[in-house]
């Protein structure tokens, strides 16, 4: 909600809906070429602007277009910009349906505080989002792994090159169709190790999803990819504390002495994300039971899961080598809107690789579980 009462908030009932002529409609690409973040997009998108004097603009959906800004508005200059992540699946009665947009939303909102731009009804916000989806809803396939990615986008427009807070600003949302992040089957990745960059340190922006937290990765993810390794594991401070991996959220599944099983996250401790994902992943845990005919039970007759115990704490490189070691490490795998589970195949460090635990499927019993019961919530096949 805006902090100013004398300025207009964002009113989704305010909203109007230019469509794009029907021979200025995309033809969709085959479900099976799409490619996460590289299949275009959609034929329609959101558009909400703020002004220091007289608040929100009405909404406006219309045609796809190039966005008019000012050269000096302060996003190009201090990086005034945060954004989100989320999907539109096909529910089984075939209308479009969405994965826990409340707590984007929630995110969103703290990110733009965090750079002080001007605050927004972000109840009002997804409202537009939903209409947003439902103008563009043919794009949104009734095949299972196939989604819509939805990208809302908050920028500052100031237009001065003054060092201080945008009082003006830019909503917009665009959409573009996704596949499956393992179309062929899971391919486990391998990461690098790095403590020489750090990805987020405690008292910064790390648990806000910033435009700005993601540039400086792309050199290191450069290096490590020179080398062979497909992403970054993140170490934090003296002791090598793990972070996360890439853009996601790492986890580990640790065999315990009692039969059972650990999973394992970094805690929520200012320089991690707060993954939709990761809480999707740490629920399921938390309620798992190994009996395969309770509802809640991750285990299938032919795949038994056994209790699950899950932990968010601090653990180190020194840690992983160490559970390596005693045979106890069954899996490690980075959770994210992408990929929903990307298991990990080895971690290279001081110059050696650490071998993880290999399976047939490419994914161990586990996260394969979790991935498997994510994506029938996603689609509405399960509550």
């Amino acid at each position: 909600m805006s902090n100013n009462p004398t300025l207009l908030d964002i009113d989704s009932s305010k909203l109007t809906i230019v469509r794009a002529e029907a021979d200025a409609l995309k033809t969709i690409p085959p479900p099976e070429t799409w490619v996460f973040g590289q299949s275009g997009s959609t034929d329609h998108m959101l558009v909400i602007e703020h002004d220091p004097v007289t608040g929100w603009s009405a909404p406006e959906i219309k045609p796809y277009s190039p966005l008019m800004l000012d050269p000096a508005s302060s996003v190009f200059h201090y990086a005034t910009a945060v954004f989100e992540g989320m999907k539109a699946f096909r529910g089984p009665d075939g209308k479009p349906m969405l994965f826990r947009p409340e707590m984007n939303m929630d995110r969103f909102e703290k990110s733009a505080e965090r750079i002080a731009l001007p605050s927004f009804n972000k109840d009002a916000l997804l409202a537009l989002i939903k209409q947003l989806v439902m103008v563009d809803e043919r794009w949104i396939p009734s095949r299972t792994g196939y989604s819509m990615y939805i990208r809302p986008v908050y920028i500052g427009t100031r237009p001065t090159v003054g060092v201080q807070a945008s009082t003006h600003g830019m909503i917009f949302v665009i959409m573009s169709p996704t596949g499956p992040y393992f179309p062929t089957g899971f391919k486990p990745i391998s990461l690098m190790a790095r403590h020489d960059y750090v990805r987020a340190w405690p008292g910064g922006t790390g648990e806000y999803k910033l435009a700005l937290n993601y540039a400086p990765t792309f050199k290191p993810q450069q290096e490590a990819a020179s080398k062979g390794y497909q992403q970054i594991l993140w170490l934090l401070g003296d002791e090598r504390r793990v972070t996360e991996v890439g853009q996601m959220n790492f986890f580990v599944v640790l065999r315990r002495t009692d039969g059972d099983i650990d999973l394992i996250t970094p805690a929520l401790d200012g320089t991690i994300l707060p993954g939709v994902t990761r809480d999707c992943i740490l629920s399921l845990g938390q309620t798992h039971v190994p009996d395969a005919s309770s509802p809640a039970s991750l285990s299938t007759s032919a795949r038994p899961i056994p209790r699950l115990h899950t932990q968010e704490r601090q653990f180190t490189i020194s840690d992983i080598v160490s559970w390596l070691e005693q045979g106890v490490l069954l899996e490690a795998f980075g959770a994210g809107t992408a990929a929903i589970i990307c298991p990990v195949s080895k971690i290279g460090w001081e110059g050696k690789d650490l071998i993880l635990p290999e399976y047939e499927e490419g994914v161990g019993p586990v996260s394969k579980a979790l991935w498997e019961r994510i994506v029938e919530i996603q689609e509405g096949r399960r509550e």
